[in-house]
């Protein structure tokens, strides 16, 4: 095995999400934080980066980059992002879209992502010098407190209330965290007893305050930075299944809000590394399975009606950047989504796209209750949100938001329980 890191901040003055404004500080530098395993027959390739979405011919740009990179097959690479939302957006396709129209909104040009999937196989490449044997693995896990809760809150009159990110209203603060997944996992690969690397998951969006033009890893990346300076172990974090899942019940957008919510998450990881367990490595097995998700062509969500907002001169900057992102993920749905499953010995990965909901997630661990099943999600971001069909019955922000018909939970759950299906 071998890990690598890339920087991966746009320059200051380009327009990154949420705010499009002109990045002007970089408060923390954001990372794609990768390993290469190689088991003697195949390598394979797991990639975390600190962008909020990669999307449609962007994501795949990343992934033909790195396979090149580790010299193996495309369909061995999982590249997922952390989410953050003082971060990129990463999706060519609608940038270019959106620059044929009047007056186009500010976002990073189309380069910087080739530029950035070179650096990042670079990183890659210059690890294969550092490829060193590993013959254990170590699960753990451990409940995170107060971080996660739930962003969809029931009303008495049966709506479903929004709890963002950040929520300054108290009584939104002040409902129960609801349905998430309290338990971080961790994997750690070691020769011996020593660690040479800790890969950690848990399911919440990850930002904390934003909408100004800077560049942050946010808690997460607080927690992980922390824990790598302190162990001097390589740490890599995943965002699981977290399309429903904020901090907001415990977020005012305060610094102070964001350095608990660092801390709990960093006390989360370092319980989760004590009740760890060595065994000896076991046998290698990855397995792909594609997904077609069907299009939304009700009101609102028609090609027509997207290219319309797209062009709108006089519409927000969000709005028409957004629009051409559904515009792009039109255009490609006949394409298959590459979901994967890494598993070595007992201990099994998911790999899986967009913002899917949490049930997908538990959905997951309960079919395996014996095994260890960790997931990553915000693999390739074209859909949007993954939702489950009582999400679509019962409304609120995320089906909303969805470029995808409610079947989706059927077609995603299928293609889970190929991924974890026994020989």
């Amino acid at each position: 095995m071998a890990t690598f890191c890339c920087d991966v901040t746009p320059p200051l003055g380009e327009a990154i999400y949420s705010s499009y404004q002109p990045l002007a500080t970089v408060e923390h530098p954001l990372l794609a934080k990768g390993i290469v395993l190689d088991d003697g027959r195949h390598r394979y390739v797991l990639c975390a980066v600190d962008w909020c979405e990669l999307c449609n011919s962007t994501y795949a740009l990343f992934r033909r980059r790195l396979a090149e990179a580790a010299a193996t097959d495309v369909s061995l690479v999982a590249i997922q992002t952390v989410h953050q939302h003082t971060a990129p957006m990463g999706d060519a396709d609608a940038f270019r879209l959106v620059d044929e129209t009047e007056n186009p909104p500010p976002h990073v040009p189309a380069k910087f992502f080739e530029e950035t999937a070179d650096r990042v196989a670079a990183a890659a490449k210059e690890s294969l010098g550092r490829l060193q044997a590993f013959d254990h693995i170590a699960t753990g896990e451990a409940k995170v407190d107060r971080v996660a809760s739930s962003r969809r809150v029931p009303g008495e009159d049966g709506k479903i209330r929004v709890r963002w990110s950040a929520c300054l209203d108290p009584a939104l603060r002040a409902e129960p965290e609801g349905f998430i997944d309290p338990i971080l996992k961790t994997i750690t690969l070691a020769r011996g007893d020593e660690p040479l690397v800790r890969l950690h998951y848990y399911a919440t969006h990850p930002q904390s305050f934003y909408g100004d033009p800077r560049a942050s890893y946010d808690f997460p990346g607080i927690a992980r930075q922390r824990l790598e300076e302190e162990e001097k172990v390589f740490q890599i974090y995943f965002t699981g299944c977290a399309g429903d899942v904020t901090a907001g019940k415990y977020n005012d957008r305060s610094r102070q809000a964001r350095d608990e919510l660092a801390q709990r998450l960093y006390d989360g990881m370092k319980a989760s590394i004590a009740a760890t367990r060595l065994a000896p490595v076991g046998a290698f097995q990855w397995r792909t399975v594609p997904l077609t998700l069907s299009l939304r062509e009700d009101a609102g969500y028609t090609l027509a009606e997207n290219l319309a907002r797209m062009a709108d001169p006089k519409a927000a900057a969000l709005a028409r950047l957004e629009a051409a992102m559904a515009v792009a993920f039109i255009r490609r749905s006949d394409r298959p989504i590459e979901l994967s499953c890494l598993r070595i010995g007992e201990t099994q990965v998911l790999h899986l796209p967009g913002e899917a909901m949490i049930e997908f997630q538990r959905f997951a661990q309960q079919l395996k209750p014996k095994q260890f099943v960790a997931v990553a999600a915000y693999g390739d971001c074209g859909p949007a949100y993954i939702c489950t069909q009582r999400a679509y019955d019962e409304g609120g922000y995320e089906p909303g938001a969805s470029r995808v018909m409610p079947d989706s939970e059927a077609k995603l759950k299928a293609a889970i329980r190929q991924l974890l299906a026994d020989e």
